[in-house]
Order: structure tokens, then C-alpha cells, then sequence
């Protein structure tokens, strides 16, 4: 999975990039302002994929003096699929979060960090997940040990991407407070809360 666009592992084409783009705004486009969410494509391109959409229906025009604007039309029979891979992200978040609250164990913390919190990695990728051990408690101990490793098998199932997976407990934390590396900047500005007590209140010093 494209961990900046999650949609693109269906197809890698400007075409999806620019409805996702219409399926994320109430308010209709220029093709200008179209490429600069989408952050792909020339300005070319973009008008011919959405000339492209336009002729199947699945976008709608309008004249605004000199320019064009374009929405998605949300009565097409495939604007619910386009919708659906626009929100692909969110369900990944949304599975990580239903399996850990089913977890026997819980962690004291779980985010997301790297490039698929920051979402600017592609499909090569791994899923950085960081997780929080109760106090006290062994990574081999059961059933810790094996709940992790069945979220991180259902990670690359669901994604296709390796996990690199960072297991912390109470005193990494505290060293982590102290020491204040790299990482730490890097987890107070990117990392996505999954449970548990926020990231920037752990780190945040005494």
C-alpha cells in the first residue's frame, strides 16, 4: 500500500488521484486548485483526466467566468466507491483501534509515527507502530506477546507493508523524557494516537 495514498494500491492513475481529491471538498474546483491538493500531475494532465471523468459523468462542470469549476457529481452509481477509497486511511485507523480495544491486555500507549503518520512515504514503505507496555510487564509475557503479534501479521495483510514495530515500557519512556533524542521530536509532531495516554503527554517533561 501507497502509505500516502492508500487508494493507489486499486490504481495508480491521475484519474483516482483527482476524485479523491473532488470526493474530500463540499465546494467545487478549478483544475488549478485541483493540483495543488492533489500534488501530482501538470496542469495538462489534470484537465484531460478530469475530461476524461467529465465525459463519463462521474464529474460535474460549471462555467465561473473565465475558468471551469468541477465537483464530483454524488449522484453517480460509483461516487460511494470513490468515497469509500478516499477514506481508506481512516478505516486502517479504525481497524489498528477495534482490534487493540478487543486486546485482553492493554497497552498504556499505540500511535502510528514515520512516514504513515506523516503520509509521505509510497508503497515500499513500513508501517511504523510504537506501543506502550503496562507497567512492569515483559514483552514475551502471554497473552502481550502473541495479541501484538497478531495485529502485526493483520497490518501486512491488510496493507501489503512490513510493520516496524517499537515496543517501549515506563523506563524507555523516562529516557526518552531525559535523553530527549531525534525520535523524540519526530514523535511529538507526527505521531498518530491510536490508545491510550497521547504521545505528547508521555513525553512531555516533569
Amino acid at each position: 500500500m501507497d502509505v500516502s495514498a492508500p487508494y493507489r494500491s486499486l490504481a495508480p492513475t491521475l484519474d483516482l488521484d483527482v476524485l479523491v481529491v473532488l470526493a474530500d471538498t463540499t465546494q467545487p474546483l478549478t483544475a488549478r486548485a485541483l493540483r495543488q491538493r492533489a500534488r501530482r500531475g501538470s496542469d495538462r494532465g489534470i484537465r484531460l483526466a478530469l475530461a476524461r471523468l467529465a465525459e463519463q459523468g462521474l464529474v460535474d462542470t460549471q462555467p465561473a467566468g473565465s475558468a471551469t469549476l468541477y465537483a464530483l457529481n454524488a449522484d453517480h452509481l460509483a461516487a460511494p466507491l470513490v468515497r469509500i477509497l478516499a477514506d481508506l486511511q481512516t478505516e486502517f485507523l479504525t481497524r489498528i483501534r477495534t482490534t487493540i480495544e478487543a486486546w485482553s491486555v492493554q497497552p498504556r500507549h499505540a500511535s502510528l509515527f514515520g512516514s504513515a503518520a506523516r503520509r509521505d512515504g509510497d508503497a515500499t514503505s513500513d508501517i511504523d507502530l510504537l506501543l506502550v507496555r503496562p507497567h512492569r510487564l515483559d514483552e514475551d509475557a502471554e497473552p502481550w506477546r502473541e495479541q501484538v503479534d497478531e495485529l502485526t501479521a493483520a497490518i501486512t495483510r491488510w496493507t501489503g507493508n512490513r510493520v516496524g514495530l517499537s515496543e517501549l515500557d515506563t523506563e524507555d519512556i523516562e529516557r526518552l523524557r531525559t535523553e530527549r533524542p531525534a525520535i523524540v521530536e519526530e514523535l511529538q509532531h507526527d505521531a498518530t494516537d491510536l490508545m491510550g495516554v497521547p504521545m505528547r503527554t508521555l513525553l512531555r517533561a516533569a
